[in-house]
């Protein structure tokens, strides 16, 4: 197939990929030796080479690739009548097929890894034959016959099987084209067949299922079958990369390619499963892939690979690094991956091999950056990174390397201080030397939570507001990670307000791991979309949600809603449950010293009672924890109950911490502190019967039922001190300007900033403070202002409804001149002060700033 320069033009919006993929086909020679290089690179990655693993660095790596294949080849000898390994039932279960096909992989792959300790399986024949054979087995029985095949889940038929198949024959082609050469052939025509969501045997772009890292995984297993093909396979080689070449070209949401929603946007935002904020999980997984695709195809012909490495990098500093604090990867972008064991610490190590290789097919300051970044990771995380765990040894020498090289400083690739809004996936994250403080919310774009095959059972408050106060030199496992949605009330996440009722999981409304219905209208099948939009991944349904960045300083606003299952009732079958949410309306404004929340109209349309979470904290059962505050009449609080609070401390002095909670204008607070015995099973159906044990702190603020809607006003003080919580006092530093459902506004004295979201049509009039004389906004919008002394006024502005054209802004004072503005921003000077008139058109949430004097 002739994948011309003209075609790749309509497949990308990109023009600057068009140089990625040779304009014309090379020679049948060419091709054939590109090819071997492609398969060589392949075995270099995955069993390491010759000089790598004579490094001490891979001892560890290589004993373990040892060992696994030993254990394989003695569950085979254990095998019973009709099993190729021991206990192993195959014929109904995809999971256990799958597992078959990884077991050789990793049997082939023992065969293939040079050690400087010999071992009797490297290049063993008759070992290598064993598993061509095994292969021969279980096309022959369970994969061969389309008609018996593609049950249960879809991602293992075409991509997991055909992963492991297609890196088993690649370490063993040789063998395999002398001892089986028509297995090779055989095996593709099944794996092409098995792409049922594709057309023809071949990736559909336009499939939902042939998105973002689903497609590169999917298209990175055709590269390798079209090598493996030998002759004639540079087409499926060529097609396969301009496929796949889709996954870098930036998403724009007002210019979809074949409505693909899933990928990088231009903030740093990455989305999967068309609406679900995914970085820390499927992004990992594309950013690992994409970097081993860029390593097989080098010092091939069939792409330039560096031209696509600026694009990785960017993704690595936008949308990676402003999400990892001191080694750990936050919770708002993991999905249902929340509820699995392995913690924030093992997700980054699989991103800094990523950073390790791309920084070896990176040059000059680009790639030292990324080796300083991989420095400051080790330095400042709190577990320590084992390489041992990379997938590839030659990945395990360079991390060495880079660790060894002392002219190579540890760098962050974000400053210190940095708020930096994800509006394209509803979410923000704001740090500071000290802390890091995650926001999740969702809209009609973005999905409230994920649940999916067991997991994450209890997720439904998970994007109404839930936040995560990182501190600085904690070990993570013992603040969030899975045992904290064990032992943590899903009601009671940080940040969340949500109805005090009782709802179940999927597997207790239905029996099973989803809702089976085909007969419905609406096909409930375990991967419909039907499932997707209801069951697994439902978004919310109200339109605002989002916010604007001054330099470092945040302003987010969002109103609450219930999902479209509650929207969509009458449509859906009567069986099917649904769950109504709470109501409110809330800014988050994120400064340096304090996070300062407000709430308005917090209360529930069917009367219920309506609990908001301040803050969630967990501690080891033996950890000292204290909880001491002072009453709004002077008096002194310790511990837990309910009382009239101006502040309150909770400090962990076994890990150094403490967390401030200045109650600016809020109703009577309850504290609880709690130990908590659950198992992790509560969170996922797969997790082992662990039981764990946390002292749980609760700070929440309850209104009783059928009460009329309520407001409050609180500040988060990460590392507060009991001297810095009693002074403030009478409005200083942080006085609150305005807490409706039409406007929400702060000012800070000591940041000369103010700080407002308004969620209406109309004008909204702000007060003067902090050195502001007042200002005037338009419509819904997020707005930040900064007067510094004898300096300029800076203003942001963003639009969080995501759809309107002009957002106005009237700073009321004397006029001000224009100093410097982005693209879109007109100043004037009007009767009682300056106006400000921004372009939002298309701008997707974008902060615009202007410089005034």
């Amino acid at each position: 197939m002739d994948i011309t320069r003209r075609r790749l033009l309509s497949a990308l919006s990109a023009a600057g990929l068009l140089a990625v993929l040779p304009a014309l086909p090379a020679s049948a020679a060419q091709a054939a030796a590109d090819s071997a290089r492609l398969l060589a690179n392949t075995v270099g990655i995955f069993a390491g080479t010759i000089e790598s693993n004579a490094r001490p660095e891979t001892a560890a790596k290589l004993l373990a690739i040892e060992k696994t294949a030993r254990t394989n080849l003695k569950s085979m000898d254990d095998a019973g009548e009709g099993e190729l390994f021991a206990g192993l039932v195959l014929g109904t279960d995809e999971t256990n097929l799958n597992t078959a096909f990884k077991r050789l992989y990793e049997i082939a792959l023992a065969t293939r890894t040079p050690s400087p300790t010999p071992s009797d399986l490297y290049g063993d024949t008759a070992v290598r034959r064993r598993v061509i054979d095994g292969l021969g087995w279980l096309h022959a029985r369970y994969y061969g016959d389309q008609s018996k095949g593609y049950y249960g889940n879809w991602f293992h038929w075409e991509i997991g099987i055909s992963q492991h198949v297609s890196k088993t024959f690649a370490l063993l082609v040789d063998e395999v084209r002398t001892y089986r050469p028509g297995l090779i052939a055989t095996y593709i025509a099944s794996m092409d067949a098995y792409l049922r969501n594709g057309t023809g045997g071949d990736v559909n772009l336009d499939s939902r299922f042939h998105t973002g890292a689903n497609l590169a995984d999917i298209t990175t297993n055709r590269i390798l079958q079209g090598a493996l093909i030998g002759a004639g396979g540079e087409p499926r080689i060529r097609k396969a990369l301009t496929d796949q070449l889709t996954v870098f070209v930036t998403i724009d949401p007002y210019r979809l390619r074949h409505g693909v929603t899933d990928g990088y946007y231009a903030d740093g935002s990455f989305i999967q499963h068309a609406s679900v904020a995914y970085t820390g999980s499927y992004g990992k997984g594309l950013l690992t892939r994409v970097v081993q695709t860029l390593k097989i195809l080098d010092g091939t012909g069939f792409a330039h690979g560096e031209e696509l490495v600026p694009t990785v990098q960017r993704w690595v500093r936008d949308g990676f690094a402003p999400l990892i604090f001191e080694g750990w990867m936050m919770e708002i972008v993991k999905g249902r991956a929340v509820s699995r064991p392995d913690s924030g610490y093992t997700d980054v190590a699989v991103v800094v091999e990523a950073v390790v290789d791309l920084s070896s097919l990176s040059t000059g300051a680009d790639a030292t950056a990324l080796k300083s970044y991989v420095k400051h990771i080790r330095s400042t995380s709190r577990a320590a990174l084992n390489p041992t765990g990379f997938v590839s040894p030659v990945s395990i020498v360079r991390y060495a390397d880079i660790i060894g090289d002392t002219s190579v400083p540890p760098a962050d690739l974000n400053p210190a201080s940095r708020s930096v809004a994800f509006n394209a996936m509803d979410k923000h994250v704001h740090r500071r030397e000290g802390y890091a403080f995650a926001l999740a919310r969702s809209s009609d774009r973005i999905s409230k939570y994920e649940y999916m095959s067991g997991e994450n059972l209890m997720p439904w408050f998970q994007g109404d507001g839930a936040y995560y106060l990182y501190l600085s030199g904690q070990d993570q496992t013992q603040a969030y990670g899975v045992d904290y949605f064990t032992t943590v009330s899903p009601y009671g996440l940080a940040g969340v307000t949500a109805p005090v009722e009782q709802r179940r999981t999927v597997p207790e409304l239905y029996g099973k791991p989803f809702y089976d219905n085909p007969g419905h209208p609406l096909n409930f099948t375990s991967s419909s979309e039907s499932q997707n939009t209801y069951v697994y991944f439902p978004r919310g349904t109200n339109r605002h949600s989002g916010g604007a960045v001054l330099g470092a300083y945040g302003a987010v606003g969002a109103v609450q809603s219930s999902d479209v299952a509650y929207r969509d009732r009458e449509l859906l079958p009567d069986d099917f449950v649904v769950y109504r949410g709470a109501t409110a309306t809330k800014s988050w404004f994120l400064l340096d010293e304090e996070i300062v929340v407000l709430a308005a109209g917090v209360g529930d349309g069917a009367g219920r009672a309506v609990t908001t979470t301040v803050d969630a904290r967990t501690a080891a059962p033996d950890d000292q924890v204290s909880v001491r505050g002072e009453l709004r009449d002077g008096r002194p609080w310790t511990g837990a109950g309910t009382g009239d609070l101006r502040w309150l401390r909770y400090a962990n002095a076994t890990r150094s911490t403490s967390v401030g909670y200045v109650f600016l204008d809020t109703p009577k607070v309850r504290v609880a502190l709690d130990k908590v015995t659950r198992s992790r099973r509560v969170v996922r159906t797969a997790n082992p019967d662990t039981a764990v044990t946390r002292t749980v702190l609760g700070v929440s603020v309850d209104r009783q039922a059928g009460a009329r809607p309520a407001s409050l006003a609180y500040a988060l003080v990460p590392n507060a001190g009991e001297a810095g919580l009693r002074s403030y006092r009478g409005g200083q530093p942080l006085k609150v300007l305005a807490n409706s459902v039409r406007l929400q506004a702060v000012s800070h004295a000591g940041l000369g900033l103010m700080a407002a979201n308004s969620f209406t049509a109309g004008r909204h009039e702000v007060a003067g403070h902090a050195g502001n004389a007042g200002l005037r906004i338009e419509g819904p919008a997020s707005v930040l202002v900064r007067h510094e002394r004898r300096g300029p006024t800076t203003v942001a502005v963003s639009d969080p409804t995501m759809d309107r054209d002009r957002v106005g802004v009237l700073l009321r004072g004397r006029s001000l001149r224009q100093v410097k503005a982005d693209e879109g921003v007109r100043v004037s000077r009007v009767h009682g002060g300056t106006r400000i008139d921004v372009d939002t058109h298309h701008a997707y949430g974008r902060s615009f700033t202007v410089t005034l004097r």
